[in-house]
């Protein structure tokens, strides 16, 4: 059986993306940062699954806590569910938020609005040092909007509509309101739910 944690140590470096998990899980655990001398997972798994893998057994190692970690890939039906698992790499290996939507919109150039249907797909992870785990996964069905808009959030979320909201994109959303129904906030909610049966 998972042995239920006090603390557990972030894999992930992104700033935009711990500050999202810490506020969905900061109640049930305490989160201490990804060690530093940890250097980059390099993330060569086919999967969602086995990318979080990669990185939570690389921080669970290296600091002898249970890791938290996370993998979230973009599923485009136009595009036969790219990104996929190359999602923060859409554009290129160092591409930056902006790349990943502008390339984004130009593969999707002419596809009407009922055709960009997309889904966000998060696999959470925390890993024991000893190498048992729990896993959630979280899905939020959406569109592709024609042109971004908002200046919240991070990553797609400006051209991203999820289908459970009012018709505005992820950026435009209050963030409590995002975490209701996001990929991110239902998975880390599930993740947290079965911590939460270990007691």
């Amino acid at each position: 059986m998972f042995p239920r944690p006090s603390v557990v140590a972030m894999a992930s470096a992104n700033p935009d993306k711990v500050a999202e998990i810490s506020l969905l899980m900061a109640d049930v655990v305490r989160i201490v940062p990804r060690p530093d001398d940890v250097p980059d997972v390099i993330e060569d798994a086919p999967t969602l699954e086995g990318n979080a893998r990669l990185k939570a057994r690389a921080i669970a190692e290296a600091s002898g806590l249970v890791a938290m970690a996370d993998d979230t890939g973009l599923e485009i039906d136009h595009l036969g569910g790219r990104p996929g698992v190359h999602t923060a790499r859409f554009a290129g290996e160092h591409a930056t938020y902006a790349d990943n939507v502008a390339k984004t919109l130009d593969v999707l150039d002419g596809v009407p609005l009922d055709d960009r249907t997309a889904r966000f797909r998060t696999v959470a992870m925390l890993r024991h040092p000893n190498g048992l785990e729990l896993v959630a996964h979280g899905v939020v069905e959406g569109v592709i909007a024609l042109e971004p808009a908002g200046a919240g959030g991070f990553g797609y979320d400006p051209i991203f509509v999820p289908v459970d909201g009012d018709g505005q994109t992820f950026a435009e959303m209050d963030p409590v309101a995002k975490h209701d129904i996001s990929h991110r906030g239902r998975a880390f909610r599930l993740l947290k739910d079965r911590l939460l049966e270990l007691d």
